[in-house]
């Protein structure tokens, strides 16, 4: 028994437990989990119906549950009309904002899907009731996988929105942080290079920050994912799960890991990665509101 993390697209061996990683939008990723022996699927933030439908029908296999993260548009618009096209679809999530709702979740709570058991784990922070979903198999020698939406990120965190840096620093060092160290990491937007380019600025000499930021270019230059690390491997890279460091506390000129998570977020929001210059008509149109009238002239 094990698992299969593959791309759509990809040659993948058969697994009880198969991923499917869904490159959406400009930036998002959704993902269909599959259990092999009952030829069911969840559905993690279920955002383009159309592209899930399609993944489903070449898989053949039945989409019956979707669990989303949080409700924000970009991870639960699909929901409304997957339920309309698939009668008795199930829609799991911690908000009441989550379109076609169906199962309200709490901390802890444990699902069953098959061979596939789920945790829910209540991640504040990005969004009050953001949800990540831990999901292992019994006696399996694979390692289980954590899908974490905007909470965490690969070198990154989602931004403080709703919740607070106390939050925060609870949901990714107490609540993600003690999942085994194996478990793949597959989050809710391809930001890898970015995040990157901030752990960085905050850890100039940190070497693993270099290796896995070249590796992430080159992944990028290629179009392919980035998804998924190990929650392993976030703790030698990812500042925002290094807040105990001295290297990353003395960026931030803080001790305390709730403050220096605070720190961080600050630094993070104000960060600007290299951009091509904007056309000038183009932000007086912006600011005006006549960015239709130009394209139309163009």
């Amino acid at each position: 028994m094990g698992r299969s993390m593959g791309v759509e697209g990809e040659p993948e061996t058969e697994w009880t437990m198969k991923v499917k990683v869904i490159s959406v939008l400009e930036d998002n990723y959704m993902y269909l989990v599959i259990e092999e022996n009952t030829r069911e699927a969840i559905a993690v933030d279920a955002t383009v119906p159309k592209r899930l439908l399609e993944i489903v029908k070449k898989e053949e296999v039945k989409l019956t549950t979707i669990l989303t993260t949080h409700h924000h548009w970009d991870h639960s618009r699909g929901n409304e009309e997957l339920v309309q096209l698939c009668p008795g679809l199930q829609v799991y999530g911690a908000d009441e904002r989550i379109g076609a709702l169906t199962h309200k979740l709490t901390h802890n709570q444990e699902l069953k899907f098959g061979a596939i058991c789920v945790r829910c784990l209540l991640t504040p922070g990005h969004t009050l009731d953001h949800m990540c979903y831990f999901m292992w198999e019994d006696n399996c020698p694979d390692a289980p996988a954590v899908f974490s939406g905007d909470a965490l990120f690969i070198g990154g965190c989602g931004r403080l929105l709703e919740g607070t840096a106390e939050q925060m620093y609870r949901s990714l060092n107490e609540t993600l942080g003690t999942l085994p160290k194996e478990t793949k990491v597959f989050c809710g937007h391809e930001y890898t290079v970015r995040n990157l380019k901030f752990a960085l600025k905050v850890e100039p000499d940190n070497e693993t920050v270099k290796t896995k930021l070249a590796w992430a270019k080159a992944r990028d230059d290629d179009d392919i994912p980035t998804v998924p690390s190990t929650l392993g491997e976030e703790f030698h890279y990812n500042p925002f799960l290094r807040v105990v460091e001295e290297s990353v506390q003395k960026y931030t000129g803080k001790k305390d890991p709730v403050e220096v998570m605070k720190v961080l977020h600050t630094e993070n929001d104000n960060f600007k990665k290299p951009a091509e210059p904007l056309d000038p008509r183009a932000v007086l149109a912006l600011e005006w509101g006549l960015l239709g009238s130009l394209v139309q002239k163009k």
